[in-house]
């Protein structure tokens, strides 16, 4: 019978994959596009809301601008495709932005990028499902008054999804994304034809709402709030990068098809940033950051609804069926938009644990083929984001782009340098022409997101980015520190060039005994099997009576080897032993000791909790003693004959069994030991002493 947490385990993510069948999990174009692209895809339902809700801060005039903000960021996204299609082709291994930067201009700015990175997978995953809980709430009132919570249960249901492994993901994730996209080019399409082809006068919801500006903006502060509208307008660009560091999972030739679905991501993404805002502006839409203090008139307890949700009410009509499948697939796709930081963030974790900057734990693919602890950790992360600031996007927002701004604009220049080396060695003239237009492209790009990534920081530092440097900067030292730990660790465990390993002068073993019982007895034999050079047993003296009653029965059976009696007044074990041990050695550095802990297993958890466990102590401290080699002697007891070992196999090194386990014959019979009854306590509460547990 498997264990609870087995099942359990199985329930929610199948059965284990072989590590063979990791070429199964590979995507098509068709897959990879909503796996990939649904990041980049979904962000044009919040990055309207930022642009208009900025502009809105110098009242309804300011809405005219958005036409404007929107094409310079279409322009910013379509030079971003444009450049990451030479990323692609250059490094289709999957390291993106990291590997770019770290191959040619070194690897502390590929660790920078790295962790810009990673904080903004984080954030991918905050903003997407709290922008998707507030479209739900938008139709759903109590989805809006439990928020926070519906969005951690989002985020965990996510993690599960990815646990069964990349494929499967992003089969499930493959139709609401299509969905969105049919549903929302519909939703355009007939907005669109209602006004210019049929005539229709639409009016949004919010279109007669008067709008108080908080501030009188003109001349430079005018300059700075439409900075600050491009700025967020240019969330719609996160999830470029994911491609280009996803480029593995795509099936070959693996390079064409990442950048075949880069070019399908940034004409989908275009089309539908402009086609909202040329809308909004059709019908007059209003969308504010504080509608309390901001709408002079307006209906009474008015509640403020999302843009993509105000465009389904104005061309589909209040109640209809259509304006609930917009509210739902856009909260679907926003919720799934998460799913782009969930493949690309464990990618990302384990080629850096690979480069040893992350735990090696990173580095390690699950039952199901899935980076597991990278899927945990990024959803970690990301529910103590979505807590800490109340699944609030605007607060969020303020966090965001930052980090991708900043993997952009080095990516780029890495890339430039990249094109440089190869001219000074390519003489193919048509080689060469192809590598001056990438490099122009790059160098077009790199000037672009630069130049944004500046405005970001000028316009959104005070409101909350500083938060996301500072956790740039806190990532960047860590990932230095474990680079430096493990060099530090492989430097200590190289072996010399020249020599040969200095064999110890001397072996002198120890056998620890509490009583002299069946694992006592066969810790003694194996002791002397060994042929050390010295062997004694030495036993704690804790107490007088089993002490003397210890050395009747030694002598009574007339034991070949000495028993050495340690004196402990305090009734301590672990420093009288240590003691000793320290004094064998100190007559000869290069002597080594021995320690044989013979101690007895038991087969049901709630028998560990009868013992004082003193054995195990002993070992974890003695690992510590320079010189000193530690022995454990298992003596199974009979509770262990019915212990499910396939179950604990499997348990233990995190993969299935292979088959039933068969119970294989020694090679060698073991002599009978006969001892008489055991009275006293347990082998593993007095292997050390007479400490009786």
């Amino acid at each position: 019978m498997a264990s609870p947490t087995s099942l359990l385990k199985r329930l929610l993510l199948g059965r284990p994959f072989r590590s063979d069948r990791l070429q199964h999990t590979l995507l098509p174009k068709r897959i990879a596009l909503p796996v990939f692209a649904s990041d980049a895809l979904s962000s044009v339902a919040y990055a309207p809301d930022e642009i208009l809700l900025t502009l809105s801060i110098a009242g309804a005039s300011a809405l005219l601008f958005s036409p404007w903000i929107a094409l310079a960021v279409v322009v910013v996204m379509l030079t971003v495709v444009a450049s990451y299609r030479q990323n692609v082709h250059a490094y289709p291994s999957g390291g993106g932005d990291y590997e770019v930067a770290t191959v040619n201009l070194g690897p502390k700015f590929g660790v920078g990028v790295a962790s810009a990175l990673l904080v903004d997978y984080v954030l991918t995953v905050a903003v997407s499902v709290s922008s998707g809980v507030a479209n739900l709430g938008s139709v759903v009132p109590f989805v809006a008054t439990h928020k926070v919570m519906i969005a951690v249960i989002a985020v965990v249901l996510l993690s599960a999804v990815n646990l069964r492994g990349l494929r499967e993901s992003g089969t499930a994730f493959a139709i609401p994304t299509y969905g969105f996209v049919i549903v929302m080019g519909a939703m355009l399409l007939t907005g669109l034809v209602r006004v210019f082809i049929l005539g229709d006068d639409l009016r949004a919801p919010s279109a007669d709402l008067v709008i108080r500006a908080e501030h009188s903006v003109t001349g430079f502060a005018l300059i700075f709030l439409l900075l600050r509208a491009f700025s967020s307008g240019a969330a719609a660009l996160t999830g470029v990068e994911a491609i280009s560091n996803g480029v593995p999972a795509f099936k070959a030739p693996k390079s064409r098809n990442a950048a075949t679905t880069l070019l399908l991501l940034g004409t989908i993404s275009v089309s539908m940033l402009v086609g909202i805002i040329w809308l909004a502006r059709l019908t007059h839409l209003k969308f504010v950051e504080d509608p309390a203090l901001q709408i002079v008139s307006g209906p009474e307890g008015y509640v403020q609804k999302t843009v993509t949700t105000q465009l389904g009410e104005t061309v589909f009509g209040s109640g209809s069926i259509l304006l609930y499948v917009v509210a739902g697939v856009t909260a679907l796709i926003l919720f799934l938009a998460a799913n782009t930081a969930f493949n690309g963030f464990p990618v990302l974790g384990s080629i850096l644990a690979q480069d040893r900057y992350l735990p090696r734990q990173f580095h390690t693919r699950g039952d199901r083929l899935a980076f597991s602890n990278g899927i945990v950790f990024l959803a970690l992360f990301a529910i103590v984001l979505i807590v800490g600031f109340q699944a609030e996007v605007t607060r969020l927002i303020q966090l965001y782009i930052v980090g991708v701004f900043v993997s952009f604009t080095v990516s780029q220049a890495g890339m430039i340098r990249h094109w440089n080396r190869h001219l000074r060695t390519e003489r193919d003239p048509e080689a060469r022409r192809r590598m001056y237009r990438s490099r122009a492209i790059n160098t077009f790009g790199m000037g672009l997101t630069g130049a944004v990534l500046v405005i970001v920081l000028i316009t959104k530092f005070l409101l909350g980015a500083w938060i996301a440097i500072v956790a740039m900067a806190l990532i960047y030292l860590l990932m230095l520190a474990i680079r430096r730990h493990y060099d530090r660790i492989a430097v200590e465990l190289t072996p010399p060039d020249e020599g040969r390993a200095v064999l110890p002068a001397r072996n002198h073993a120890i056998v620890l005994v509490s009583k002299l019982h069946q694992p006592t007895l066969r810790a003694i034999a194996y002791a002397r099997a060994t042929r050390p050079d010295t062997l004694t047993a030495v036993t704690v003296n804790v107490d007088e009576k089993d002490t003397r009653d210890l050395q009747v029965d030694w002598e009574r059976r007339e034991m070949a080897i000495p028993l050495t009696v340690i004196d402990s007044p305090y009734r301590e074990i672990t420093r009288p032993i240590l003691d000793f041990v320290a004094s064998t050695r100190r007559k000869s550095p290069r002597d080594v000791v021995t320690v044989f802990i013979p101690e007895y297993v038991v087969g049901r958890w709630w028998e560990n909790l009868l013992h004082n466990q003193s054995a195990l102590r002993l070992k974890g401290r003695l690992l510590f003693e320079p010189g000193v080699m530690v022995v454990s002697v298992p003596w199974q007891l009979a509770s262990t004959a019915n212990k499910n070992l396939d179950r604990l196999d499997a348990t233990l090194s995190r993969t299935p069994a292979r088959g039933p386990r068969r119970t294989v014959p020694p090679l060698v019979a073991a002599p009978p030991v006969v001892a008489p009854p055991d009275e006293g306590g347990p082998a593993d509460s007095g292997t050390v002493g007479n400490d009786r547990g």
